[in-house]
């Protein structure tokens, strides 16, 4: 199977997870194998499964986040470039008279302008760009604190590594433990995106305390290529989500620093504002 760039599953290093090699289709030759060495393999099929989820959380959190913090710090620096092309386009048309000029301008105001009535019409819940941060979080039962950095820090990232390892639903040995670990890793999923270490520490402590697993039994050989089939499944769908991460705007941007993405956030801000000083020094000229 083809590499796949995703973030790594060890917080030291930015090496990308080889894919983890469920091959469905292999089974015992003629003269038949131990069922115990197929539910080995199975085993291994499922720890590696857990570690390219992990390793594709990873990336999508730090995806998310970073398409959030480059909204908040960098929105107002793009909404100033809009306003100083607005103001020398009215400038250039306001000398020139020529009606091309004012068809320019008024393009560059109408970029500017707000879309009307949005946040009237829907008392708060919704801008332009959809649901306001308070709002999806009501609706989804998590927390309105936004994310402080791209990356959550290496100590977040070694708690959730453990919990998803020690809990993740594809160990589960029936219907009801897999629900119990579905719920469960649905509340560390948003305690990671959030970065909070505090809560990812009582969910350790939680699921200490919780039932203990029934150590795996051996199963029947159809049961076990079954397994294996849908390990292999499992596996491709999260290829097509790690490509559509990598392939997306955020995710291009963040492979200009897979060592630091927040720092990505500073370099992009301070070009921004070189090009404010710019329109600025232009805007100053045209309006002499």
């Amino acid at each position: 199977m083809d590499r796949v760039t995703t973030p790594e599953a060890e917080p030291t290093s930015r090496e990308t997870p080889e894919e983890p090699p469920l091959d469905a289709g292999a089974r015992p030759d003629a003269e038949g194998r131990p069922e115990e060495r197929l539910a080995k393999a199975v085993r291994a099929a499922e720890q590696a499964l857990i570690e390219y989820e992990i390793a594709v959380e990873t990336f999508r959190v730090e995806v998310e986040n970073f398409s959030r913090l480059h909204h908040q710090k960098l929105g107002p620096m793009y909404a100033r470039l809009d306003e100083l092309d607005a103001l020398i386009a009215e400038a250039v048309a306001a000398r020139s008279g020529d009606p091309e000029d004012r068809r320019k301008a008024d393009e560059a105001r109408a970029r500017v302008l707000p879309m009307p009535a949005v946040e009237e019409l829907f008392h708060g819940w919704m801008d332009g760009d959809g649901l306001f941060p308070e709002a999806a979080a009501m609706l989804t039962d998590q927390s309105v604190r936004p994310p402080q950095r791209v990356r959550p820090s290496d100590e977040v990232r070694k708690l959730y590594r453990e919990l998803v390892r020690k809990a993740h639903p594809d160990l589960a040995q029936d219907e009801k433990e897999r629900e119990r670990r579905d719920e469960f890793i649905t509340r560390v999923n948003a305690a990671y995106g959030r970065g909070d270490e505090t809560l990812l520490r009582e969910l350790l402590a939680e699921w200490a305390a919780g039932p203990v697993p029934e150590e795996q039994r051996p199963s029947p050989s159809e049961e076990l290529y079954a397994r294996l089939e849908w390990l292999a499944r499992r596996k491709e769908l999260l290829t097509v989500v790690a490509r559509d991460l990598e392939e997306s705007a955020i995710g291009s941007m963040l492979k200009l620093a897979p060592d630091d993405p927040d720092r990505l956030l500073d370099e992009i801000a301070e070009q921004l504002l070189a090009q404010v000083a710019e329109r600025e020094a232009e805007l100053e000229r045209v309006s002499a």
